[in-house]
């Protein structure tokens, strides 16, 4: 094979490319509407979650959802130091603080005796992030309790766990006081860009509405009760995001049947570790494992066109943070942690192909 097998790719078809023309047939406005309200409502009905309300992009959501949540400029947020950057970002971007904790070997996920000895008298929340869909091992009743205990709010960054549910069957990102997805362009559902905030509590769905629309006291009015922000969605986006909704329960089962491929055909490769994923719960949403010799690995992979990707290294010692602390597992992450392709058109024959040129790689 000659071509190159990505790690993950925008996943659109000939119903999204219908869907926008067809809009754009009728002279739509093309700023949010009726197709947005459509959107929202079937990631709603999806999740269980009362409110859905979308926006354009997922860092902006996470920075509403702790906005609504009540969280100003100088408080602390307990963050994991393991997750993409936009996670601390979202909360610097309006002033407050982004605490960094390490998380589980085992999930990637905040450890919660780590972040129970975080908390400070300015701490006023913890962001949850439940890393490729997988949940903490303390689980998330763990994370309630310990929130209420110290009356912190619970916000769960879901950007990578649609479709995934925890064992009771409550989706990800319904069960603190609310949560955030993103459609961003390798996630299991794309919009190209753009996000979503759920939430089951009337106040913060009002205040999260009225802060992506210049802090507006109304729609279509001039009269505003508070300062808020142009983070509106477009029909267009709305128009590919209820298409990609109707293809989600497929895309679900066979991101399942991917990472299962995968454990099957590397059982025996003890230089590949997986993370634990309960698949009867949760999807994942790419193929992340702990290697032996990584850059080796990548560089034979690359010459036989099989593209990887470095995952997360840990955020407190990127340039754009550089702050103290020794987080073990983060920092291990950032010397192993490697993507394998996972997009979800990968055919069988391709998954083995992969998996061949890894097995072979060890064994020499």
């Amino acid at each position: 094979m000659s071509e190159f097998i990505m790690q993950m790719r925008p996943w659109f078809g000939d119903e999204e490319k219908k869907a926008i023309s067809e809009y754009m047939d009728e002279d739509g406005f093309i700023t949010e509407f009726k197709r947005t309200e459509k959107f929202e409502q079937m990631i709603a009905e999806y999740t269980g979650a009362k409110h859905c309300i979308v926006v354009n992009n997922g860092t902006v959501s996470l920075t509403l959802a702790t906005m609504a949540a009540g969280i100003s400029a100088g408080d602390e947020v307990i963050v994991p130091n393991f997750t993409m950057i936009a996670t601390p970002n979202s909360v610097k971007m309006y002033g407050a603080e982004p605490i960094f904790v390490d998380v589980e070997r085992e999930t990637l996920c905040l450890d919660i005796d780590k972040v129970r000895a975080a908390i400070t008298p300015k701490t006023k929340a913890i962001m949850l992030v439940t890393a490729n869909g997988r949940y903490p091992k303390s689980g998330v009743e763990a994370f309630i309790a310990l929130a209420k205990e110290h009356n912190l709010k619970l916000i769960e960054d879901s950007a990578q766990s649609l479709g995934s549910f925890y064992p009771d069957g409550r989706h990800i990102g319904t069960v603190g006081d609310v949560g955030s997805f993103s459609f961003s362009a390798p996630k299991i559902i794309s919009t190209g860009q753009g996000g979503c905030i759920v939430t089951n509590d009337d106040a913060i769905a009002a205040r999260v509405r009225r802060l992506k629309d210049f802090g507006r006291s109304g729609g279509g009015n001039d009269i505003h009760s508070e300062i808020g922000f142009n983070f509106k969605f477009t029909e267009l986006q709305a128009c590919i995001g209820i298409e990609q909704m109707k293809k989600l329960a497929w895309r679900v089962e066979r991101k399942k049947e991917i990472l299962k491929r995968y454990q099957s055909n590397l059982k025996d490769v003890t230089a590949v570790r997986f993370f634990e994923q309960d698949l009867d719960s949760t999807t994942p949403w790419f193929i992340d494992v702990m290697v032996d010799r990584r850059e080796e690995l990548q560089d034979s992979l690359k010459a036989k066109g099989i593209g990887t990707r470095v995952m997360y290294p840990p955020i407190n010692k990127q340039e754009a943070y550089q702050l103290p602390g020794e987080h073990e597992v983060s920092n291990l992450v950032g010397e192993e942690g490697l993507w394998l392709p996972s997009a979800g058109q990968l055919t069988d024959k391709e998954i083995d192909r992969i998996c061949r040129a890894i097995i072979e790689f060890y064994d020499e």
